[in-house]
């Protein structure tokens, strides 16, 4: 599992060897903080759209600033792990950027996925993806599937009666 987890100077190479080859590959970005069964639906079908799946996956810092100061749940390297044990999911790579934009534009993938829950122009690197002859495409999102949703749930049913 752990050697689908690629620095991005690294990845870079494996990408650049994997295109001269003719490989389609996909890329993809997200926190993945609490794995659920959204993120796996939405993973297997963005790697269904091409013969290599990225995943760019934020850390804790880019996380905190998204998403607030008790974010995420689980530190960056065991979100990578997790992910990277997905049959689907061929590399992973964190990185520290608010957005994926850099990794996005080194990367040059030929296509990019996010979920239903963004608009295309909301979408960060879609003109640079479809400017190199890329597509763009967007996955349904699955109802009630979300971290938040998650958290909230447990906090519910876990929180201390008076």
């Amino acid at each position: 599992m752990k050697q689908k987890i690629k620095t991005r100077k690294g990845l870079l190479k494996i990408i650049k060897d994997l295109k001269a080859k003719g490989k389609r590959i996909v890329f993809t970005n997200g926190c993945f903080d609490l794995l659920h069964i959204g993120h796996v639906r939405y993973l297997e079908e963005a790697k269904a759209l091409g013969d290599v799946l990225v995943v760019g996956v934020n850390s804790d810092t880019s996380v905190r600033k998204l998403k607030g100061p008790k974010r995420p749940i689980l530190p960056e390297e065991e979100r990578a792990e997790i992910l990277s044990g997905l049959g689907c999911v061929d590399y992973v790579t964190l990185f520290d950027e608010i957005d994926p934009l850099k990794l996005i534009t080194s990367l040059h993938p030929d296509v990019l996925v996010k979920g239903g829950d963004w608009a295309k122009e909301q979408i960060v690197g879609s003109e640079e993806v479809e400017r190199s002859g890329g597509e763009v495409f967007i996955i349904p999102f699955v109802k009630r599937a979300s971290t938040s949703n998650l958290i909230e749930t447990v906090l519910k049913r876990y929180e201390k009666s008076t």
